[in-house]
């Protein structure tokens, strides 16, 4: 509602005494003296009528109802230095010699505040389908944008982790503030008009719609917020993506893996121009996290295009060089609100033309940092042959493999050399412990490793020729 005690000063006439109510205050109701018993809504004022006879009883005698009218305002056509007094006295405000009297004061307060709630009705329908289209072109950051513009002021919308989805209007001081306040956490800053309102139920929660308003029109925010909290709903329980673009990702994913002019070509395309990318891997343990979505998310916080698309149980994808830091601070903050599952990992920038070997990075220091329980992980702090072998192209890889394959048994399998092989390294090349997990004689041991060195020319006495082994297999997979 836009309709406030000053408004109904300057439609009905008279004067305007400040007590229990500021005048800034807007009005919810009309009631007679009889009919005024408790205040409705703390935020609103009702506006109350009577004679001054009338007024004066209901203030001289104790009780509820006197208590009530400090948060009501009194309206009349009397105005006399007694009645000025006595509505001082008790801390209620008053609209005193106003030009209609009696009924007609009523009539004219009643018409008053049904025009205005009709405007605000009419002002919310229009506003809910402005949202609504806004949604269907640009999803939730379009209509979060939209819903800033109307309520004159900033909004944020949260999901049900606290991580940012869209918001519009808002520093980082007001998101954080958002956080808490959705979370019942202190906030750090007054923010005028602020509401949360939850979207979905208790047990079906899907996020928080934080908004503050500059407005004093509290109850039209509040109902255009309600609407918005509701066409949230839909879009967060419905899938983002079409099948069309799920299948354009993918594509765009695999052309970029395969590198070359074409990955370049379709980047810009794309409405990407930059020369370098760094790929990312994003995993879970958790079954309760939708990693697409939270992705995406991300990204769009970021102000950047979806090169990514879902992999089995993990989302890979590309992001700018220069987004790295921030999409590493994105993860830490989810980690804080939601420990516990989730991790992120990060290749080394590659050109547009060649990045399979980043996306391969991005892999290794995924699983990595879930085999650690680690938040986040740069490709490059890996300390682990992990790295050595991610610097090198697949084919050198196969080829370093290849050093094994004199191992392979009748079948062209790798057996019982290849097994005995791994073993006697990961024992750091410790005899008895080797046997022993072998579960053969140490000269059945000795035996097979001297057949290995004769098959492969390695000489397993040397650091140089074990690290070689240790790397073979490792680019074997075993």
């Amino acid at each position: 509602m836009s309709l406030t005690l000053e408004a109904i000063t300057r439609a009905v006439g008279g004067t305007c005494q400040v007590a229990g109510v500021n005048a800034r205050t807007p009005v919810d109701g009309v009631a007679t003296l009889d009919e005024y018993v408790v205040v409705g809504n703390s935020e609103f004022a009702t506006l109350v009528t009577g004679s001054e006879a009338e007024i004066s009883e209901a203030l001289r005698h104790p009780g509820s109802r006197r208590a009530a009218l400090t948060g009501a305002a009194i309206v009349s056509h009397a105005d006399s230095p007694a009645l000025r007094e006595l509505l001082q006295r008790h801390g209620v405000t008053g609209i005193l010699g106003t030009r209609p009297e009696g009924e007609a004061l009523h009539a004219r307060l009643t018409a008053l505040v049904a025009d205005d709630q009709a405007a605000a009705d009419r002002l919310v329908t229009t506003g809910t389908k402005v949202l609504t289209e806004v949604a269907r072109r640009g999803g939730a950051p379009a209509a979060i944008t939209e819903l800033a513009s109307r309520i004159d002021g900033w909004a944020v919308l949260l999901d049900t982790h606290g991580q940012l989805i869209a918001s519009a209007g808002a520093g980082r001081l007001h998101i954080d503030d958002a956080v808490a306040v959705a979370f019942s956490r202190p906030v750090r800053g007054r923010h005028p008009g602020l509401q949360v309102h939850p979207i979905g139920v208790d047990r079906d929660r899907a996020g928080y719609l934080v908004i503050a308003s500059r407005s004093s029109v509290t109850s039209r925010n509040r109902a255009l917020a309600s609407q918005a909290a509701a066409l949230f709903d839909l879009i967060l329980r419905t899938s983002d993506h079409s099948v069309t673009e799920r299948l354009g990702r993918e594509v765009l994913l695999d052309t970029l893996l395969a590198g070359g002019p074409a990955a370049s070509d379709l980047l810009r395309r794309w409405g990407l121009h930059e020369t370098s990318l760094t790929a990312f891997q994003l995993g879970s343990r958790s079954r309760n996290i939708d990693i697409e979505r939270l992705a995406t998310r991300w990204l769009d916080e970021l102000g950047t295009l979806h090169v990514l698309a879902r992999r089995g149980g993990s989302v890979s994808g590309f992001v700018r060089d220069d987004l790295v830091p921030e999409l590493l601070e994105l993860a830490e903050r989810f980690s804080t609100h939601a420990p516990g599952g989730l991790s992120l990992g990060l290749g080394l920038s590659a050109p547009v033309e060649s990045l399979a070997q980043s996306a391969r990075q991005a892999s290794q220091a995924c699983e990595t940092a879930l085999d650690r329980g680690t938040r986040s992980l740069r490709y490059e702090r890996i300390p682990t042959v992990e790295f050595v072998l991610g610097m090198l192209p697949t084919e050198s890889s196969g080829q370093l493999a290849g050093l094994l394959d004199p191992l392979r048994d009748a079948a062209g399998e790798h057996g019982q050399l290849t097994q005995t092989l791994r073993i006697f390294l990961s024992e750091n090349g410790g005899w008895r412990p080797a046997a022993r997990q072998l579960a053969i004689h140490r000269q059945t041991l000795a035996s097979r490793i001297l057949r290995v060195e004769e098959l492969t020319g390695l000489v397993l006495s040397r650091a140089d020729d074990r690290a070689a082994a240790w790397l073979a297999l490792r680019a074997l997979g075993d």
